[in-house]
């Protein structure tokens, strides 16, 4: 298999590790998760792309349509569940852009403890006001202190738990339930795309994959102006690469984890790359054909199979999220941005 990048070079990866991936989360842990999710996350549909001339079969995996409008609400229930009752009364704390936040406030309302969130200066607005409504506090901090947040799993002067968005076993087993139900609904799947933010959703999808269908090609999805995963994989190493905010901005940062980049070493087959402009197309074709509103980052795995980066067969594309404010849309949508 290959790591694929934007200009198109290929550079070989290690073969996924399937005794590890298989070890490394039990497959009773994802089965676990999925009970202690039910009572807050949705079993999503996964539905055909309505586009004959791509050069797969392209199906889509409907994370939008959770009740927070992302799949973080089965990471954020997942990491919940196993904190002791008495520790979960102090509230919860997480760093989040936006996604990871309105899922832990949203069951954080549901427990009916306090949430709190520190997000970095360049997150939509529409998102924090979400985690307003559902009664979290937001801090708002540089893109630089925001990711200091998750190194130190914590902030200052704020006594709660840290829910970290990505690095956490519990949060990955929650995730991997996607993986689980794509398998029930497509078991002759050849390839699932993944988007690649901090690296929790493809490592927890890729975990589950790897142990029910080990031959199953996985593949994380990053945009070109924030893909460091993509060169981290291609340097064997962990790289810092210039950050580009975008419109794309539910994925993307200006480093990997380097426990994150072991995960994705063992797990996927590669990180495909798509610029702008084809991930506003690939919103477009969403919202034409199927009528679904994604946000970049769950546009940006379909961007990179109608791109035929992901190569033929059955293609499932996580379509992580369709938080995006209506203005940004509206733009994407008119072709004002691409």
């Amino acid at each position: 298999m290959a790591d694929t990048h934007a200009n198109g070079s290929h550079d070989p990866l290690p073969k996924p590790n399937v005794v590890v991936a298989k070890s490394g989360t039990p497959m009773h842990e994802f089965e676990d998760a999925r009970q202690q999710i039910a009572c807050s996350a949705l079993r999503t549909p996964l539905v055909r792309l309505n586009c004959f001339k791509a050069p797969s079969e392209i199906y889509l995996k409907l994370e939008n349509l959770q009740p927070i409008g992302s799949f973080k609400i089965r990471g954020a229930a997942s990491a919940m569940a196993h904190i002791p009752g008495d520790q979960l009364q102090r509230g919860v704390l997480t760093a989040s852009a936006g996604n990871m936040a309105q899922g832990v406030a949203w069951r954080a309302r549901e427990l009916g403890i306090p949430c709190t969130v520190v997000a970095p200066e360049t997150a939509p607005g529409v998102k924090l006001q979400a985690i307003e409504r559902l009664g979290g506090r937001v801090i708002k901090v540089s893109f630089e202190r925001w990711w200091q947040a998750f190194e130190e799993r914590a902030y200052p002067g704020v006594d709660a738990t840290f829910i970290h968005a990505f690095d956490d076993p519990h949060v990955m087993a929650g995730n991997g339930t996607i993986g689980l139900e794509i398998l029930e609904d497509l078991p002759d799947a050849d390839a699932v795309i993944i988007p690649w933010g901090g690296g929790g959703l493809t490592c927890g999808i890729a975990a589950a994959l790897r142990a029910k269908k080990p031959n199953c090609r996985i593949y994380a999805a990053e945009v070109a102006t924030a893909a460091p995963l993509s060169a981290s994989l291609a340097a064997g190493a962990v790289q810092v690469v210039d950050y580009q905010p975008s419109f794309v901005d539910g994925i993307g940062s200006k480093t990997v984890f380097p426990q994150m980049l072991e995960r994705a070493r063992r797990l996927i087959d590669g990180a495909l790359v798509a610029s702008l402009a084809e991930v506003a197309a690939a919103m477009r074709l969403l919202a034409e054909r199927n009528h679904t509103i994604a946000e970049g980052a769950g546009a940006c795995p379909v961007a990179c199979a109608l791109a035929g980066q992901a190569g033929s067969g059955k293609i499932a594309c996580v379509v992580s999220g369709g938080n995006i404010d209506l203005k940004k849309l509206c733009a994407v949508l008119s072709q004002q941005v691409s």
